[in-house]
């Protein structure tokens, strides 16, 4: 998809709508950019850039086009390989949206195209990802019964698992934090709202998100030891698999499980 002009370099806020945006602008200018970067990327020495002004009422025009010829499975498959933050996933992402728009048909299945195999493997990633913190988040009761956690995924994950943990704990006060990205989820009265903290804030004294003993309520670390307790109980340690253990539960997520023993990953 190339203009019969000089190339042009796409520059977006990379959200969702900003994407939706940017393929708008592509059809209104019939200029189908290079590359498509984010705001904060630079863009190649002597590149013609443009600017793409998200706009809703663009970006709704296309989204319809999208629902008209792709099912609702592959539409939350764009929507959530963004989250994967992936560099690489701009211009795929862009040309799957492209041809998605112009096909007579849906080419969800056609993984004969790069960019629809590329998309598609880029958000099972995720969702394995999603899936994963939702099973190892591991919560400690903080001193005003607040129950924190603390996570490190490899994608922005944070976003797709509150929901989850909104529903199944919703009657509870708790914080989940994304170490990496600086950003957490902080859940009471029924909502759930996006939390920053200012640099110098005791969260960021935490590198195994463990919390200290002034931070903790007074019976956590004997729940957490009846918990390391239970676990290595109903182990049978003639069926010990460290290989399948490791498959199972990568090792990057002991970090912050409780069940973990001391100097477990070395073995």
């Amino acid at each position: 998809m190339r203009s019969m002009t000089e190339d042009c370099v796409f520059v977006y806020d990379r959200t969702w709508d900003g994407l939706l945006t940017a393929v708008f602008d592509a059809f209104y200018r019939h200029q189908f950019p290079v590359a498509i970067i984010g705001e904060k990327d630079t863009p190649p020495l002597f590149a013609v850039v443009h600017r793409v002004i998200t706009d809703e009422e663009k970006a709704g025009r296309v989204f319809r086009a999208l629902q008209r010829k792709l099912s609702s499975a592959a539409l939350a498959c764009l929507t959530t390989s963004l989250f994967s933050e992936l560099p690489d996933l701009d211009l795929p992402l862009f040309r799957y949206v492209c041809k998605a728009v112009k096909a007579g048909q849906s080419i969800e299945t056609n993984f004969a195209d790069p960019d629809v195999l590329f998309v598609t493997n880029t958000y099972r990633k995720v969702r394995c990802e999603r899936l994963r913190m939702m099973q190892f988040v591991r919560f400690q009761k903080t001193a005003d019964g607040t129950y924190f956690a603390m996570i490190e995924p490899d994608y922005d994950v944070l976003p797709l698992i509150v929901p989850h943990f909104s529903d199944r704990f919703s009657e509870e006060c708790w914080l989940i934090y994304d170490r990496c990205r600086r950003y957490g989820y902080y859940h009471a009265g029924h909502k759930s709202v996006r939390v920053t903290f200012e640099d110098g804030a005791e969260v960021f004294r935490l590198p195994d998100g463990r919390l200290s003993e002034a931070m903790r309520d007074e019976d956590e670390m004997w729940y957490q030891e009846m918990w390391r307790t239970y676990f290595k109980a109903i182990c049978i340690k003639e069926r010990l698999n460290p290989r399948k253990h490791r498959k199972d539960m990568p090792v990057r997520y002991w970090k912050y499980l409780t069940e973990k023993q001391t100097g477990e990953e070395e073995k």
